[in-house]
């Protein structure tokens, strides 16, 4: 149909458009195959540039061909011509060729620059900017028994959703970074023979990891305290989060190699870069049951005790405390 319609365009019109769409096309599509390092779209952009030399070279023929002078009309010498009736007729003025193919490229040249910005200017869903990422819906999952039997213990995905605010760079001191990655698993606590919920969330930024994690057991802060006081914890500090008995200490992470290869069992666990952990109280009249939270990088570096405090104060609302 498109190529029905250019067909019934005046000469002059028609071919000056043709060279015009050709050109800007052609251009275009080797750009951006030179860019991408496409060779079937330089292949494609070669096409148009060839078939736009075809019409250039036929327009110029044209344009010769109505400079040339046209050769005198031989006179027989024995016809008389009769004479022209009484009423003058007009001649019938030529078409401006000039004219035609000037406003054709005047018009089609607003068409070609709206094709060549056009990416510039209007807004892109695709802009190339980072896009945050989401948790996974965990509906159908099927909980451990852990979770059955622990009233009121939210699962891996709801603590997810809960950590993975658009406010949690701001928190970390890191307003400009998106979230890289993104987990919750609704697990049981080691060494409990999967009698006790112990949900874990993570969120992942360049700089800086941060893990939430609630375990619903007997222990209590103030017995936590007690055990830091065997381990390996440095830089202990109590203090109240919203109401609640909350404790700060300083640790290292694990870092455990696997050999995903088949090639061997993977390397030792190792020692890994240090961690600074905020653990509350699931109640105000500390009952037993904490949640910790756990900040750290691979390059070592820790963000403010504040930062902590004011992840605390956003996630702890959404996790429900514990019933007697």
């Amino acid at each position: 149909m498109l190529g029905f319609l250019v067909r019934l365009l005046p000469f002059w019109v028609r071919e000056p458009l043709l060279i015009l769409v050709g050109s800007v096309f052609g251009v275009r599509i080797m750009y951006l195959a030179h860019r991408d390092g496409e060779w079937v779209a330089a292949a494609i952009g070669l096409v148009f540039l060839v078939f736009t030399a075809v019409r250039v070279h036929t327009v110029a023929r044209a344009l010769r061909a109505r400079r040339a002078p046209a050769p005198a009309a031989e006179v027989a010498p024995a016809a008389i011509a009769p004479a022209a009736p009484a009423v003058a007729v007009a001649a019938e003025k030529e078409p401006n060729a000039w004219g035609q193919a000037v406003a054709a490229v005047a018009v089609f040249a607003a068409l070609g620059a709206a094709l060549w910005l056009g990416p510039h200017l209007l807004p892109s869903d695709d802009d190339g900017a980072p896009r945050a990422v989401s948790c996974a819906g965990g509906e159908g999952e099927e909980l451990p028994v852990a979770y059955r039997k622990t009233p009121r213990a939210v699962t891996g995905d709801e603590l997810c959703n809960a950590l993975n605010r658009p406010d949690l760079p701001q928190l970390l001191g890191t307003p400009a970074e998106t979230a890289t990655a993104v987990s919750g698993t609704s697990n049981t606590a080691p060494l409990t023979d999967g009698k006790v919920a112990q949900p874990e969330a993570e969120v992942q930024f360049d700089t800086y990891t941060v893990n939430v994690s609630v375990t619903y057991n007997e222990l209590s802060i103030a017995q936590y305290v007690k055990l830091m006081e065997y381990g390996e914890e440095t830089d202990v500090r109590t203090l109240s989060v919203l109401g609640r008995p909350a404790v700060l200490a300083s640790g290292h992470t694990m870092k455990i190699e696997i050999n995903l290869g088949g090639g061997g069992a993977g390397g030792p666990v190792e020692q890994g870069p240090p961690a600074r952990t905020l653990s509350v109280a699931l109640d105000g009249k500390d009952r037993g049951g904490y949640c910790d939270i756990t900040v750290w990088s691979t390059s070592g570096a820790l963000p403010d005790d504040s930062a902590l405090l004011d992840i605390a104060e956003k996630v702890l609302p959404t996790i429900p405390e514990r019933t007697v």
